[in-house]
Formats: C-alpha cells, sequence, structure tokens
C-alpha cells in the first residue's frame, strides 16, 4: 500500500504533479495528522516571510522600575520596633514586585528565544526542502539522464533515473509494503562488490522519493530490508536491483 503520508513536504512546496495532488487532497479531508503537519509547515512558511518578526524583550530596567512606581509604599517611622516592621516590609513588597517582574521577563525571554530557534531550524529545513526540491528537477531534466524502473515481487514499484554528469540521481519508491516495527528499507549504490548506502527510508514506510548522491562510476541501485538504524551493508538479498547506468 502506497504511503501518502510522506507527500505532505511535497504539497507544501508544491513540488507534486497533478495526480499526486489530488490523491493526497483527498487523502487530507480524512487524515488529521497530515492536516496539523501541512498546516504546521504553511505556518512556518508564512512566519519565515514576515520581515517584522524577531522583536526582542523589553528591558528588564525599565520594566522593574515601572513595576516600583506603581507599588504602594510605606514610609519607615523615625525609629523604634513599628517603624522598623513597616521599612521591611516595605523592602520586601519593592523587592516582591522587582522579583515578579524580572521572572516574568526571564520567561518571556527564554520564550522569544525558544521561538527564535523555531523559525531559524525552519527556515533551515525549508531551505534544505526547496534545495532538494530543484535538485531534483535538475536531475530528472539533465540531457544525460538514464531511467531505468524495475516491480517488487512482494508489490511495489522502484525507479531510478541517474545522470553522470551531475554525479546525482532520484529513486522513486511506491507501493512497497510497510516494513514490520525494527525494519527499515535501506537504499544502495553498488560498484562491484562494494556497497554503499544511499539512505535509509523512515520506520513504517514504503513510499519516498530520495536524491542519490555518488551515482557515478556505480553499476547498481538495490533495496534491502534491514534493522532500523541501518547496516553497513547489505544483510538481505536485494528486493530490487536496477542498473545505473
Amino acid at each position: 500500500m502506497t504511503d501518502i503520508h510522506g507527500l505532505a513536504g511535497a504539497y507544501v512546496l508544491d513540488a507534486v504533479d497533478d495526480v499526486e495532488r489530488a490523491a493526497f487532497g483527498r487523502h487530507l479531508r480524512d487524515c488529521e495528522t497530515c492536516g496539523v503537519e501541512v498546516a504546521e509547515l504553511r505556518e512556518a512558511i508564512a512566519r519565515l516571510a514576515d520581515p517584522t518578526w524577531s522583536v526582542p524583550p523589553p528591558a528588564l530596567r525599565d520594566a522593574v522600575l515601572a513595576e516600583i512606581s506603581r507599588t504602594p509604599q510605606e514610609r519607615p517611622g523615625r525609629g523604634g520596633r513599628d517603624g522598623s516592621a513597616a521599612g521591611d516590609r516595605w523592602r520586601r513588597r519593592v523587592a516582591a514586585a522587582a522579583a515578579a517582574v524580572v521572572l516574568a521577563a526571564a520567561a518571556g525571554t527564554v520564550t522569544w528565544a525558544i521561538q527564535e530557534q523555531r523559525v531559524r531550524d525552519a527556515r533551515t529545513d525549508v531551505t534544505a526542502a526547496r534545495d532538494e526540491v530543484a535538485r531534483i528537477g535538475a536531475v530528472l531534466a539533465a540531457p544525460d539522464a538514464v531511467v531505468r524502473t524495475g516491480a517488487v515481487p512482494a508489490g511495489g514499484r522502484v525507479t531510478v533515473v541517474a545522470s553522470a554528469g551531475r554525479d546525482e540521481g532520484v529513486a522513486l519508491l511506491s507501493g512497497l509494503a510497510v516494513p514490520v516495527a525494527g525494519r527499515v528499507y535501506q537504499l544502495w549504490l553498488i560498484e562491484g562488490g562494494t556497497a554503499t548506502s544511499a539512505g535509509l527510508l523512515p520506520a513504517g514506510r514504503g513510499a519516498a522519493t530520495v536524491l542519490l548522491d555518488g551515482v557515478r562510476g556505480k553499476v547498481t541501485f538495490g533495496v534491502t530490508e534491514e534493522p532500523a538504524g541501518g547496516s553497513s551493508a547489505p544483510t538481505t538479498t536485494p528486493l530490487v536491483a536496477l542498473p545505473v547506468t
């Protein structure tokens, strides 16, 4: 069964074809998880376009002085126990008010810092996603692109598009059975008896579009099922093996 959940990012970036867009649009109406993910991605992209973002919190000194000016002040007496007690109460109130403002401002500073970091992370993620989509498009449009496709015996198909000139390729996996818990699909570029890992699919995924680096000189592209976390070399017979050149 094709894992359509993996199209959320590409859908938001408009990096899907008409068939995928229609299929994901129908899926989105019934999948709350994908709806939340799409909404969060769109919000992050909108935030990146806001030039007014990144406003620091107010100065602590001004906030403390403003709070002190609003705090009722009791003047201490000229002497004796009563005067000292009143002075102590006044100082305690001012100190408490100042501490409250400092704590509130500190909390605001932490919140602001976390939000800033999230925006920076989102900006990095979106930039990387756009770069990857552009590179995938360049591979597919390369004049020397070679296309190979094959069926997986248990169901599903794998297609590889490779450009020796760009030294990059694109692997498209669709309809593969979702691996059991603790297992994932691992991609390989093979030259002679040496297999180099070309990436892992996330756990529970049987479909993906993966950008491949370093395809020049490689002979075969393969997909195996491996333990979660991947293997240093294939431990099972490839489900499919396609010539790269």
